[in-house]
């Protein structure tokens, strides 16, 4: 396994969210070279590097850029970055914004000019304060400098950032309910739209990527897209900040490129299982993809295609590792209180659905289920699976469907079955 740092390149550094600092280590050198580009030539470079969304869906970038700057409407297109970390085993968009704010910004600028765009918009979690406070910090001095503002570096384009705060709800993760969010609303996702469009932003064709995807453009940029293409799989190329917590012995985040062990990473980076305890499961990207048992996880490999033949999801990286000591219908129970709060209840399914589950569960680890046991409890994850307007309720469900087949033994003898 390579050690490969693309987004990371820079962490060690002190002082890296100190514009000086980071001018020094190289912070924009890419802007000169893309400002003798056409947007749309970024755009190419882009595709061609075979970038994908690095939020949790994996989907391919350069369509969705595509979308905004072909746009023929005549208004000025949006970008927007998704800050909203709120993904329970999810912590890496935090480790850019406060150890490389320049590189994120830089990025921004990238984007915006690829597309067509001349505001951006970061959406950030509202409880990352200590993080937006680095954040705002490096944009003031980019603007000092003369980096952001009316003529980007002296490039005579214009490109202005905004900071904006969310107030703490985990759906707005979700691209459309973050927009609704944005745009002062309640954060409830929207219908999805019968042809291909760009998302909208006050009625502006607006692009949506998430923090390290954003940070990902200044390395295809500056070294081309067949240098971002030598790392990784030809599905899934590159890297992704991958993350881990749970029972391990050097919790963190370590780049790592697309495709490689996922046991001989969690050795390799996190230590292996702490203490003398063996491997139980991983959650292998936030809470909302669904379980690996130990034996899967000894031939997952961290790529969006491996993870699918597995029946799980790559997700955002996150892995949530847990030992032998882990009582499962415990863990279940955790996550369903964490979605049953945090479903914004437009669609029936969920919003019951996450309830009911949630009461279900309690009820197994109580000993004293009368609420029709693990079958309801199945019978609830199929009415929640596609059946609402966006993912929560199906992600939900998988997760359901995941511990109670991967661990039936366990819920069959409801509290204190894992220890």
């Amino acid at each position: 396994m390579r050690d490969v740092k693309i987004v990371s390149a820079r962490f060690d550094i002190d002082g890296m969210y100190r514009l000086d600092t980071a001018l020094k280590e190289g912070a924009y050198s890419t802007l000169e070279k893309a400002f003798s580009m056409s947007g749309r030539e970024i755009v190419d470079m882009v595709h061609r590097s075979g970038l994908r969304g690095k939020g949790g869906g994996g989907a391919p970038a350069a369509p969705k850029w595509r979308l905004v700057a072909d746009d023929e409407s005549g208004l000025d297109s949006v970008v927007v970055i998704n800050c909203d970390e709120s993904e329970p085993g999810t912590f890496k968009d935090r480790q850019i914004i406060s150890k490389d704010p320049h590189l994120l910004i830089e990025g921004i600028l990238l984007t915006s000019y690829a597309v067509g765009a001349h505001d951006a918009y970061i959406y950030i979690r509202g409880e990352y304060r200590p993080f937006e406070k680095i954040l705002r910090r490096a944009i003031d001095e980019a603007y000092e400098a003369g980096i952001l503002g009316e003529s980007v570096s002296g490039s005579g384009y214009r490109v202005d950032i905004t900071v904006h705060r969310g107030a703490g709800a985990y759906i707005c993760g979700e691209k459309s309910a973050l927009l609704e969010s944005l745009e002062g609303k309640r954060g409830h996702p929207r219908l999805k739209p019968h042809a291909r469009e760009p998302e909208w932003y006050f009625g502006r064709p607006t692009l949506v990527n998430n923090v390290e995807t954003i940070a990902t453009v200044p390395y295809i940029v500056a070294n081309g897209p067949e240098a971002y293409r030598g790392y990784g799989t030809p599905e899934s190329p590159g890297t992704l900040l991958f993350g881990m917590s749970g029972h391990i012995e050097r919790p963190g985040i370590y780049e790592a490129e697309f495709g490689v062990s996922m046991m001989e990473y969690i050795e390799r980076y996190g230590g292996g299982v702490r203490g003398k305890a063996g491997l139980k499961a991983v959650i292998p990207g936030g809470a909302s993809t669904p379980v690996l048992t130990a034996d899967e996880v000894k031939e997952a490999r961290l790529d969006y295609e491996s993870m699918r033949a597995l029946g799980s999801s790559l997700g955002t990286g996150g892995m949530i590792v847990m030992d032998e000591s882990v009582d499962m219908v415990g863990v279940l129970e955790n996550l369903l209180g964490f979605y049953r709060y945090e479903s914004c209840g437009q669609c029936t399914p969920c919003r019951e659905g996450t309830g009911w589950s949630d009461r279900i569960v309690s009820s197994i680890l109580s000993g004293e289920d009368d609420m029709g046991g693990i079958d309801k409890l199945m019978e609830l994850a199929d009415t929640m699976n596609g059946k609402t307007i966006c993912v929560f309720a199906p992600a939900v469900a998988g997760v359901i469907k995941a511990f109670v087949e991967k661990f039936p033994d366990e819920f069959r003898a409801g509290r204190g079955g894992g220890r």
